[in-house]
């Protein structure tokens, strides 16, 4: 699935980098829901209360499974920062992982390794959040940690002059993505001259000209209780909990808050800017400046995006017709003001000129004549039905409560489906008029720029981060010993419902009562590599994204329209899903299996499909980043190993629509699918439903060899892939692996990696980032396959560090090999690894994932609770031995994607 794959995170690159929540407060309103609002989550009461000091708690239970989450919103980001110093809430929220009083960093690390969740934070122009997810039993242990940090942050100017290095390193990756370098051009000219003229992010000249008195002030004039939300979800009692803030918070005191930053950006004026990119297509964007997410025009904001980007649209519409590879518009919110991006991509060496007149026609004809209705209708129920799965992830759960309260100043994620139920098509309309103006339009053309082939030749051998591993032992503070550093043995997880139909379809049913709504993933075992016939390579790509086209029973809109009319999101192809509200799921179910099993599969779709697929793997195949993955792939595998098959777009056009048809029909089978639903669904309601539409499908022929055959150890060897729009390096030590997943042995490869460079607190961690700064993000990494295996360490370094980063990777592995890890280290893994395979039972998708994964593997569903048993077992001999017997530091190779470098 080479090019499909490739434009998701193409597009995803260019809206993401740099961008993310934001708000300040607006007054608090409540409305009541009116009648044409569903009640989409099970009614389990929220609890909301203000401490004396000013502190606001939103408490929401949820039963999904025996975790928390909490999220604490400070209602200050880059928009207060000093003038000229756009990165200081950036930075204090780097600092606020640095210890404060009471917790150091060094006993901050060791918890976070223990409480094995997930723990980050992000700064917005407007909020600053820090969020925690671990099990519900060590929630006290979250709330000391941020009434710790709330007040008394350390800020030792040491401190900040190490981590100012990592934060660099930081810029130097994201200033490296072309996405990335767009966005924030776009964003100071559409808000020059307010706060919001400059990204979060920061530069490096005003983090050099930072010190830890800049940072103290900042901290003292907005992170207060009176300046911040607490909102934690989850498997908690709310009276309880409520007292147990008031236990930890109640002595911190109230600030007086500086004067909020005001947001009024000026007029603009049309312009025109170009980019050189290392993407495989080309990319014409048109933007302009929309409502914030603060603002009363907000909900008709969001409902004009998802008209806009509906694929029953006029902008969608241009894939079709052959005009574009891709084409969506995309909303970047922000509390005082937004962005929105139409973006649609033409080939490499293309002509953007003929792509750009139609995408301005389209907004155009759209702001002239009005949006149409039915669309609005539909985007309206989209945007009520997406409410109701909240509840579905209990970390997602806060992230809706966080947004609600902190960025959009409502009461509740109920008000905001109180607008999008007033939304009229007036309402869109008028703001279609207002913000679709071609005078106050930025366009943007992101041209593809060669980055040469990969050099090759024998020789030796990319989220916030913030903890480091002690190189001591550490004594943890009492309320958190306490709760922590008791380690029972693990028990048994609650197993789905598994059946197999006649047919060999797999069902898996995992019920779960905490929202009216079901969702389905699907599954069908495929592998290009060993499946396409010689001469055919890219025939799985285009058969895959045929699947948008329709059924036998609906063309490609009248299919969506049926989709749109309950709410439903959908797509079919290798993997297939279905998200739907509980009252319409047979329905949505009978439009999937018909979609999935009836493809229309029409010559005209095939011919734009082939057409587009060839013209993206013309720039694709030449692209920096498809060359560094395929650099990594062709050094642990074997010359002429089937993983190194590559399409050719001359080829590619002599595909035919008879091609398509045969591997439709061979490599589509109900004896290598499989399905997970999960949800507000009995396993026999699941069942009947999957016979009744799933169960007539049927088999031809031989079932196809999927997996790729084993290989010998692959040998150390140094490739370069220049990538000139880089200004850090991408650097990758892959090597292959000799056990698979089967072999119990690698239970303690994992649990050594935890060690080694899995996660935040590790030694790869404090080695080549805490005490040296080598690199901004490092980490190790194991892959499993049925046939093979691979182990990894990857970074992002400035190219004069590369050399230096690498040795010292070499030394940590040659360390855990030759000495086991200390007790305080393996406590550390064990019990990072039991809590983390507990809290993947948190989000309804991430169980589902777990269970597709387990089922393409081989192995038995409750994989989780043998592995737990493992690790509560394993000791540091044998993860010595297994490092020792497997890892071979000799054999890395090092593929390096990034600027040329000299000698």
């Amino acid at each position: 699935m080479i090019a499909r794959q490739f434009f998701k995170v193409v597009s995803l690159s260019l809206l993401l980098c740099g961008t993310g929540l934001g708000g300040a407060m607006a007054p608090m309103a409540h409305a009541t829901r009116p009648a044409s609002v569903p009640a989409l989550i099970q009614p389990e009461m929220p609890l909301q209360a203000t401490l004396p000091n000013g502190l606001r708690v939103v408490i929401v239970p949820d039963r999904l499974a025996p975790v928390v989450s909490t999220q604490i919103n400070y209602l200050a980001g880059s928009a207060a920062a000093p003038a000229g110093f756009p990165g200081t809430a950036h930075a204090l929220e780097h600092m606020m992982f640095r210890g404060s009083h009471g917790l150091d960093r060094d006993q901050l690390a060791a918890i976070g390794a223990r409480l094995g969740g997930s723990y980050n934070a992000d700064t917005t122009e407007n909020v600053t959040q820090f969020f925690y997810t671990a099990p519900a039993e060590n929630l006290d242990v979250l709330l000391h940690i941020e009434a710790l940090r709330m007040n008394g942050l350390t800020l030792a100017a040491e401190d900040w002059t190490h981590e100012r290095g990592a934060i660099e390193q930081e810029v130097s990756r994201d200033m490296s993505s072309p996405g990335y370098v767009y966005l924030a051009r776009l964003q100071s000219i559409l808000f020059a001259g307010t706060p919001y003229e400059h990204d979060a992010l920061g530069s490096r000249a005003s983090f050099d000209r930072t010190d830890t008195a800049m940072l103290r002030r900042f901290y003292r004039n907005w992170y207060a209780p009176n300046n911040a939300i607490l909102v934690i979800t989850g498997a908690v009692d709310p009276t309880s909990t409520l007292e147990l803030v008031r236990t930890t918070f109640a002595g911190i005191p109230a600030r007086r808050l500086p004067p909020r930053p005001e947001i009024h950006p000026g007029p603009v004026h049309a312009q025109t800017l170009h980019f050189p990119t290392d993407y495989p297509i080309g990319l014409v964007a048109i933007a302009s400046r929309m409502p914030g997410q603060n603002s009363h025009d907000y909900a008709a904001a969001r409902i004009l995006s998802d008209v806009l980007s509906s694929q029953r649209g006029a902008l969608y519409d241009l894939v079709p017709q052959g005009h574009a590879l891709l084409a969506s518009f995309d909303f970047i919110t922000k509390a005082d003001a937004g962005i929105g991006i139409a973006i649609a991509a033409f080939p490499k060496d293309g002509a953007p000129a003929p792509l750009q007149a139609r995408m301005q026609n389209i907004l155009h004809t759209l702001r002239e004549n009005g949006v149409p209705a039915d669309l609005v209708d539909a985007a309206k129920r989209k945007e009520l039905a997406q409410l109701g799965f909240a509840a579905n992830s209990i970390s997602g759960l806060a992230e809706s409560w966080s947004e609600a309260q902190a960025v959009m100043g409502l009461q509740s994620p109920d008000d905001e489906a109180s607008a999008f139920a007033a939304v009229t098509p007036e309402d869109v309309n008028r703001l279609a008029r207002q913000v679709l103006d071609p005078q106050q339009s930025i366009t943007a053309i992101l041209t593809p720029r060669d980055g040469g082939h990969p050099t090759t030749d024998k020789g030796f051998g990319g989220s916030e981060s913030f903890a480091s591993t002690p190189d001591h032992a550490v004594s943890l503070p009492q309320w958190a010993s306490d709760s922590l550093l008791a380690l029972r043995p693990p028990e048994p997880s609650p197993q789905p419902a598994s059946f197999t139909l006649p047919n060999g379809l797999r069902l898996i049913v995992r019920p779960a009562s905490v929202s009216h709504t079901i969702s389905l993933y699907g599954t069908i075992r495929q592998n290009e590599d060993m499946q396409e016939p010689p001469g055919k390579e890219g025939i799985a790509d285009i058969t895959d994204e045929l699947f948008h086209y329709g059924s036998t029973s609906h063309d490609r809109i009248g299919l969506q329209k049926a989709f749109d009319d309950i709410a439903a999101t959908e797509s079919a192809g290798a993997d297939f899903s279905l998200s739907v509200l509980t009252p319409d799921f047979a329905r949505g179910l009978d439009l999937l299996a018909e979609n999935e099993l009836h493809p229309a599969l029409p010559e005209p779709a095939f011919k734009v499909v082939r057409a587009n697929t060839a013209a993206s793997l013309s720039g694709l195949l030449h692209s920096p980043g498809y060359l560094f993955s395929h650099a990594m792939q062709a050094a642990i595998s074997p010359s002429g190993d089937p993983s190194l098959r590559q399409p050719d777009p001359k080829r590619v056009m002599k595909l035919t629509l008879a091609d398509c048809r045969a591997f439709w029909a061979s490599a589509y089978r109900p004896d290598l699918t499989t399905i997970v639903i999960t949800g507000d669904i009995t396993p026999d309601a699941a069942y009947r439903a999957i016979s009744r539409t799933f169960g007539a499908w049927h088999a031809t022929g031989p079932t196809p060899v999927v997996d790729l055959p084993s290989r010998p150890d692959s040998h150390m060897s140094e490739t370069h892939v220049p990538d000139p729009s880089s200004t850090q390096a991408s650097v990758s030590l892959p090597e292959s692996l000799g056990l698979t997943v089967t072999n119990p042995e690698h239970f303690a490869l994992s649990l050594g990696n935890e060690i080694l460079g899995s996660g935040f607190s590790s030694r790869l961690y404090r080695d080549l980032r805490v005490r040296t700064g080598y690199v901004y993000t490092v980490r190790s990494n194991l892959t499993w396959r049925r046939n093979r295996s691979a182990y990894s360490i990857s970074f992002g370094a400035d190219p004069d560090r590369i050399a230096a980063a690498r040795e010292a990777a070499l030394r940590d592995i040659r360390a855990m090999q030759t000495q086991p890890v200390n007790e305080d280290e393996l406590t550390m893994a064990r019990a990072g690894m039991l809590r983390g395979l507990a809290l993947q039972s948190a989000s309804l998708d991430t169980i589902a994932a777990s269970y597709l994964h387990f089922s393409d593997l081989g192995l038995p569903l409750n994989q989780n609770d043998i592995a737990a048993q493992a690790y509560y077992t394993l000791d540091a001999n044998a993860i010595r031995d297994a490092f020792r017997k497997w890892i071979r530091p000799a054999d890395l190779a090092e593929i390096v994607k990034g600027p040329e470098t000299t000698p």
